[in-house]
């Protein structure tokens, strides 16, 4: 499997951005695809997740309301639409894949299996 992220770049603050992810393999449409963050001097963060049939979703707090994952899995695709970025948004963007159990967390970095390169997104105010 191998994952590549892109669609980031440099926004002002209140601009949008949407991110893609695309996988190989035929594995994408049965698992859980996830969308981390880093920030330079700070620990990878959970940012979004995504059910194997697009049923269910999940945000991190910060991102709430103003982002939006979905997938396309004809076309073996994952999304992250950002809407009102904030500087504090500025970080690495990484799409993750993973075969993950109803009873384990989507939140968590160790919980998938493959990771693509990470884009650039920077929000200046």
């Amino acid at each position: 499997v191998q994952l590549q992220a892109s669609g980031g770049g440099l926004v002002q603050a209140g601009g949008s951005l949407r991110l893609s992810c695309a996988a190989s393999g035929r594995t994408f449409s049965t698992s859980v695809m996830g969308w981390f963050r880093q920030a330079v001097g700070k620990e990878r963060e959970f940012v979004a997740a995504i059910s194997r049939a697009d049923i269910s979703t999940y945000y991190a707090d910060s991102v709430k309301g103003r982002f939006t994952i979905s997938r396309d899995n004809a076309k073996n695709t994952v999304y992250l639409q950002m809407t009102s970025l904030e500087p504090e948004d500025t970080a690495v963007y990484y799409c993750a894949q993973g075969d993950i159990p109803r009873t384990s967390s989507r939140s968590l970095w160790n919980s998938y299996d493959y990771w693509g390169q990470g884009t650039q997104v920077t929000v200046s105010s």
